[in-house]
């Protein structure tokens, strides 16, 4: 599946909720759902930096395509990072570098996030595109 198709995937979801209480919990649901990183991953080296709580994101390459993993230790951010994931594990990092980040105003998550959550939601999706730019230049 496309990038953009997943976003007006994640964009068509979102607008079935009346508020803002209902995102964060289907957020926090997402969360919950994330397939575990693992533990040896959880390294330091694997940290974002920018973010106020713990995010561990790991990305390895599998033929053409970026596979990522995450954690993170606090419960709505873990759902953040599973919205990312889900846009862009299993994508080229060609079309990950190309992808336009608009669905995220879209749906209104940024503008809904404490300053120091936007700021690490930002900080993840460059830590992605970083990923898709290192494995881009091996290709």
């Amino acid at each position: 599946m496309k990038i953009k198709d997943i976003q007006e995937e994640i964009v068509d979801e979102f607008s079935m909720f009346d508020d803002w209480m209902q995102r964060y919990e289907y957020i926090i649901e997402l969360g919950k759902n994330l397939p575990l990183i693992k533990e040896e991953f959880k390294v330091d080296e694997n940290l974002i930096k920018g973010c106020q709580s713990k995010v561990w994101l790991q990305g390895e390459q599998n033929e053409d395509k970026i596979i990522f993993t995450a954690d993170s230790d606090a419960i709505l951010t873990k759902g953040i990072i599973a919205i990312l994931i889900r846009v862009f594990s299993n994508q080229t990092p060609k079309d990950i570098i190309d992808a336009d980040m608009g669905f995220i105003d879209e749906i209104g998550l940024k503008e809904h996030l404490s300053p120091t959550r936007a700021n690490g939601l930002v900080s993840m999706i460059k830590n992605i595109k970083m990923y898709a730019l290192a494995f881009n230049t091996r290709g």
